[in-house]
């Protein structure tokens, strides 16, 4: 008993402090027509749930009702349950929102890459709304060494890595026929795309002090592209090119164009050393471009229509990237300079015509056995090439970030000995490189060929081993080319370009007519090493030359110096014979005076002065004639 009356008392403090409180409200004038009991009922929740949360609201009020246990104490409440709620609700309570009584709902972040796109985006609208691509400020840094080279690397290798696993796609989907027939365009459409760089590359970012604009290297790649278009046409034209091959052909060969023509942008970002933009650029546009081709060759089986979808793609991704970074990145250009553009050309066509060398020596395998061998061939030759790309690609990945460096070392004469260890620290790695890949290669490459192709590279296992010797020489071949771009002394290296290409000629057409795709992999061999011993022999001789011309300018500066510390002298031979002079005549008016005093001495008549003549010789006068007059 004593219990329920506690809790009765409680309930009743309840009820009267609620309308103590309703009172109160009703003096500062504050109408709250929802509190009025009649209609209390029409304001009980529709639901159990909301009734719960109300309950749990009221708890933490002073006017909350409390829920004793007990029969009497139930009955109490149930009898009081619409005016306890009604008086103890604080106003406006049953006013506010569900999100307004807790914590609001959570928001999602959106992930890394969904903001990257989206601020991207709306930077580059912003620009195109203003037209001020050009004038927006840079928002990242440069000189940022390890940035350069990872998103090199990621960009050189997806760049890389392109070609051989679209081939493996093809051949999956479509079969080795048609994969060595993509094979051939994307060969050609590499050496095509040499004519849209124009060797400009390395020209471009050794050119500190930007001697040439970036408006003058734009319209020299734009008129480069499309002469390149035009080339391709006229050889698909002369090789009688029909049906899916043209298609393939002209897919690949725009593909091409747009690498080439985002090579010279990429080049510019190279140029003021923000190398990992330009490495982010081409891994994106070789992503793009690999996942729309196998998507579209997995949906139509079509291997025409891919290459045309992944040349469209390509397309966009430098329209939606690369063109606009660039802009964004780099300092605003100077305006257009025919006369420059002229130079550049000129400059540059020693390089263009040593790289189109290089790359036709380099493919000259492929295109003989298109005439002799069936097109599968294609598929196989490239598939052992893959693994001796990955060396030059990997010793690219090396060394492409050092040739801004390398070009300012080898500007101070005092750093010479340091640019040489380069040279010799490249070549030991490409050494050790080789090695290491041969190694991967017989343990578990062939096996992951054979799996990833569905072809028996088993067979294949010795020309692999050739095929990679030829990938590390062709990594040395590259590098020492750029070392002597870097020198610039490239006008020297055309010829023996020349030379390589005469034994390609008629090389791998002996070997491929003989024995077939070993003879293509031998003779790619051969020719290669030949080209290798013709560049390592001008380095050195252009290496020694250079040495030469330092050495003659150092010392005629240093003459130039001490000249310019001393006062202007005479020459030695000059002083000599003016001093003999001098001492020829002291000693003849010595002997003179002598004979003159000793006459005198004698009784003989002797001048009694001389005169010097306005020719400096001595004329004298006698006393014979007054002699002879006072005697008379």
């Amino acid at each position: 008993m004593d219990y329920n009356r506690q809790n009765a008392r409680k309930d009743e403090k309840g009820l009267q402090a609620g309308m103590t409180r309703d009172s109160f409200e009703n003096e500062q004038g504050e109408t709250h027509p929802q509190h009025h009991s009649g209609n209390a009922a029409a304001r009980m929740p529709a639901d159990k749930g909301e009734s719960r949360a109300l309950v749990d609201q009221t708890e933490s009020q002073p006017s909350a009702v409390y829920a004793p246990t007990g029969h009497v104490a139930q009955q109490r409440i149930d009898e009081n349950a619409p005016q306890a709620f009604e008086d103890s609700t604080p106003a406006g309570f049953l006013d506010r929102k569900p999100h307004q009584s807790g914590k609001p709902p959570r928001q999602h972040k959106p992930n890394f890459v969904t903001r990257i796109v989206n601020r991207w985006f709306n930077r580059l609208m912003g620009a195109v709304s203003t037209r001020t691509l050009a004038s927006q400020e840079e928002e990242y840094e440069a000189h940022r060494t390890t940035r350069d080279y990872v998103w090199n690397t990621i960009g050189i290798g997806a760049w890389g890595m392109v070609f051989p696993f679209l081939t493996i796609i093809v051949t999956q989907l479509v079969g080795a026929e048609q994969a060595g027939m993509f094979s051939l365009a994307f060969v050609t459409g590499t050496l095509l795309m040499i004519v849209a760089n124009y060797g400009v590359r390395t020209y471009q970012i050794s050119d500190v002090e930007e001697a040439h604009s970036f408006s003058d290297y734009q319209v020299n790649r734009w008129i480069t592209c499309a002469i390149m278009v035009v080339v391709g046409l006229l050889y698909c034209s002369i090789r009688g090119y029909g049906g899916d091959m043209l298609t393939i052909s002209i897919g690949v060969y725009l593909y091409k164009m747009i690498d080439g023509l985002a090579d010279v942008y990429e080049g510019r970002l190279q140029q003021v050393d923000k190398l990992y933009l330009a490495g982010v650029s081409q891994a994106f546009r070789s992503i793009v471009v690999f996942v729309v081709f196998a998507l579209c060759l997995l949906i139509t089986r079509n291997i025409g229509v891919a290459s045309i979808a992944m040349a469209i793609a390509a397309a966009a991704t430098f329209v939606v990237v690369t063109f606009p970074l660039t802009l964004f990145e780099t300092p605003k250009s100077r305006r257009t300079s025919m006369g420059s553009i002229a130079t550049l050309f000129k400059q540059c066509f020693p390089l263009f015509v040593a790289l189109f060398m290089y790359a036709l020596i380099d493919n000259m395998p492929k295109f003989v056995m298109e005439g002799v061998l069936p097109y599968d061939t294609q598929l196989y030759f490239n598939a052992l090439y893959f693994p001796a790309q990955g060396i030059l690609l990997t010793v690219g990945f090396i060394y492409k970030p050092l040739l801004v460096r390398m070009a300012n070392v080898w500007a101070d004469p005092e750093k010479r000995k340091r640019f040489d260890l380069i040279i010799v620290a490249i070549m030991a790695v490409i050494v050790v490189l080789t090695a290491g890949v041969a190694l991967v290669m017989g343990w578990f490459g062939i096996t992951l060929m054979s799996f990833m192709y569905g072809v028996d590279f088993e067979q294949f296992r010795g020309l692999c081993f050739i095929m990679l010797a030829a990938g590390g020489v062709t990594a040395a071949i590259d590098f020492l080319y750029q070392v002597i771009t870097v020198l610039r002394r490239q006008r020297s290296v055309t010829k023996l370009y020349l030379i390589t290409f005469g034994f390609s000629l008629f090389i791998p057409i002996l070997l491929v007519n003989f024995t077939g795709l070993p003879g293509a992999v031998i003779g790619y061999l051969i020719v290669m090493c030949i080209l290798l011993v013709l560049l390592v022999w001008e380095y050195f001789r252009i290496r020694i030359d250079l040495s030469h011309q330092t050495r003659a300018e150092a010392e005629a500066a240093a003459a130039a110096d001490i000249s310019a510390s001393q006062p202007l002298r005479t020459r030695p031979s000059a002083t000599r014979a003016e001093r003999q002079r001098r001492e020829e005549v002291r000693q003849k008016w010595t002997s003179r005076s002598h004979k003159e005093h000793t006459g005198e001495s004698e009784g003989v008549d002797h001048p009694s002065s001389s005169t010097i003549g306005k020719h400096g010789t001595p004329q004298n006068t006698r006393r014979e004639n007054g002699g002879r007059h006072s005697n008379q």
